[in-house]
């Protein structure tokens, strides 16, 4: 019978306890064990190789822009992954993560305890009515996008790094502040005595070309030196490249990463 890799680990005492003629068995069929031990590290071996790829990417991009690879910070976006995927990549000096959801952030954050120095950013849409356990779980909130959220997030009393997210496209299916509206906002946050304002993020419109993306990164730089706004989180796996061309030092990393997620 062939045995998945959770069917592995399970039956990992029969195969230390099996041995014939310098082979591993697993319910009667010879394993060799140094591919049984091979598969066991299969995903942490792919996530590092992964990483190792994502930072050659990011490294690569900043030469070209004649900037520092330190001036970017990786946020690893684990959205729908379970907490042991964080973990994995905590073990591996990843820092800074993203999660989309309030609620399926607050379920995993008990099992993310020994993550000391970890730091979680909320880069999904926040309504007002969550802001309260929002101030709570996250440190950064990267989706402020008006005067009334940012007062509640400020209500709760909690030190916290926000950032504005501003709708530079035409779908309704985005959400942030009208570029218009920055001005504005970037004050109503300044008066918040707990808030500290980062900089601005966006989102463009989905395609499998990174170039499309330019505009949109490079209108929100042009946002972020009008308000004199030091950080700028734009660029996801397909076209990060591009966002630090444009001058990005956020980029949010999910699937080159951690490979495709769940259908929400």
């Amino acid at each position: 019978m062939e045995k998945t890799l959770d069917g592995l680990l399970d039956f990992d005492h029969e195969i230390r306890n099996s041995k014939e003629g310098g082979f591993e068995k697993v319910a009667g069929n010879p394993l060799r064990y140094p591919n049984y031990q091979s598969l066991l590290r299969e995903k942490p071996a792919l996530l590092k190789e992964k990483l190792d790829q994502v930072e050659a990417r990011i490294a690569g991009a900043a030469a070209r822009a004649g900037r520092k690879r330190s001036d970017i910070t990786l946020l690893a976006v684990t959205k729908k992954f379970p907490a042991a995927v964080i973990q994995e990549a905590y073990d591996l000096g990843l820092r800074e993560f993203g999660e989309n959801y309030v609620q399926e952030f607050e379920a995993k954050r008990v099992a993310l305890a020994g993550c000391t120095g970890a730091r979680f950013h909320l880069i999904g849409h926040l309504q007002s009515n969550k802001s309260k356990k929002a101030a709570e779980i996250f440190q950064v909130i990267q989706t402020a996008d008006t005067a009334k959220l940012a007062r509640r997030l400020d209500e709760e009393g909690r030190p916290l790094d926000v950032m504005i997210e501003v709708k530079l496209s035409s779908e309704d299916a985005k959400t942030g502040a009208a570029p218009e509206d920055v001005p504005s906002l970037v004050e109503a946050i300044g008066k918040c005595a707990h808030l500290r304002l980062l900089g601005l993020m966006t989102m463009p419109p989905w395609s499998d070309d990174a170039e499309p993306s330019r505009p949109y990164f490079a209108r929100l730089r042009e946002l972020a030196d009008q308000n004199h706004l030091p950080h700028l989180s734009m660029g996801m796996s397909h076209d990060m490249e591009v966002a630090i061309e444009e001058g990005a030092t956020i980029v949010r990393i999910g699937t080159a990463l951690f490979g495709p997620r769940k259908k929400d």
